[in-house]
């Protein structure tokens, strides 16, 4: 491994595990497990339908991953 390879793999590695982290708002991510629930947002935006939480749903698997909040904000879906 060269010098600048031992220097730039713990870098990337330690952004990798913090993007997700930054992804979330812990006012609407009440558990704490990383990922936005229909219910979580609801309870801080009421206009948020069931249409538009599956429409942000990409992966259907009812619950909002880093990916998915980070496409519904740049949509304008999510806050910011």
């Amino acid at each position: 491994m060269t010098r600048t390879t031992k220097l730039i793999a713990p870098l990337a590695i330690l952004t990798v595990l913090a993007v997700p982290a930054l992804a979330q708002d812990a006012a609407i991510d009440i558990n704490g497990d990383g990922m936005y629930s229909f219910p979580e947002l609801q309870a801080v935006m009421p206009e948020m339908s069931e249409d538009d939480f599956t429409a942000l749903d990409t992966s259907g698997d009812g619950l909002l991953d880093a990916d998915e909040i980070a496409a519904g904000t740049a949509a304008g879906m999510l806050p910011a």
